[in-house]
């Protein structure tokens, strides 16, 4: 019997380098219990979308990861290594283990295939759903990501819905597969202000649903911090400070990440001003 484990996600020395040797990601390394959540922040380049595509072994060619990254699909599952493990080993491990919600849903969608078939894809594999019980999940879904008139959006094809729905509807697809850990990647840097409030709450719920373990990867802090409860602040590749969101916040150590905090408070007062 496999000893029980807390952790979803366990990430040991994580280096990325490119093909001509140089480092991207500098000897990372953290973890997320199931049921917890992490922001990984830093600026464009900072490395941080590089780390969250080396969880599911999905680094562009020309790249490649060392150290360790090992995925669990439950406490009480054994723990399976991505780095140097075969396509077919991570195909497997990617849905249930982990899944991901980029920043710009058409990079998920299929612009050529309805809606309805693609949401039911996940469900049919994952679930083993066929026929009536199928296309029930599949309104579900869609349902539970608050997409009104879930019939038209079935029918739909990507381009002929709003920003903010694609990325409800990529959402209900990363769901779809009940993973143990979903990676939010910049989510919601696409969508307007009021179409990102919508969409993180949304987000922040159906998570607390499922007591699953969330990554999310942001630039910025602010938005991080309304949906994590621990940050690790990234610069040049390498982890600058990490803590919880309140420590983060309130007491920053390094220099880089006061600049983070000093930018979401200028931000935040800035769309104060705009709102008034």
């Amino acid at each position: 019997m496999n000893a029980r484990d807390p952790r979803a996600l366990d990430v040991n020395g994580l280096t990325i380098r490119t093909d001509q040797g140089r480092t991207l990601v500098s000897d990372l390394s953290f973890s997320i219990n199931a049921g917890s959540r992490l922001g990984l922040v830093g600026e464009s380049g900072s490395g941080k979308s590089l780390t969250a595509l080396s969880v599911l072994g999905l680094l562009p060619p020309g790249m490649n990861a060392s150290g360790s990254i090992v995925l669990r699909e439950a406490p009480d599952a054994p723990g399976t290594e991505v780095i140097g493990a075969t396509e077919q080993r991570l195909t497997g491990l990617r849905g249930r283990a982990a899944t991901v919600v980029f920043q710009e849903p058409l990079t998920a969608l299929d612009p050529l295939m309805r809606i309805g078939g693609q949401l039911a894809e996940p469900l049919r594999r994952w679930r083993g759903l066929r026929g009536p019980a199928l296309r029930r999940a599949v309104a579900e879904a869609l349902e539970q990501v608050r997409l009104p008139d879930p019939d038209r959006i079935t029918r739909a094809y990507p381009h002929e819905i709003s920003g903010g729905q694609r990325q409800r509807v990529a959402l209900a697809m990363a769901l779809a597969c009940e993973p143990a850990l979903l990676i939010a990647d910049e989510p919601t840097t696409a969508l307007d202000v009021t179409v990102q409030s919508e969409v993180l709450a949304l987000l922040d719920g159906l998570v607390a649903q499922r007591d699953m373990a969330l990554l999310f990867v942001s630039h910025d802090l602010a938005v991080v911090s309304s949906v994590t409860d621990h940050v690790l602040v990234l610069k040049d590749g390498a982890a600058v400070e990490s803590g919880s969101v309140d420590d983060i916040v309130r007491r920053p150590q390094h220099l880089y990440t006061r600049d983070l905090v000093d930018s979401a408070r200028h931000l935040e007062s800035a769309l104060e001003r705009i709102v008034r």
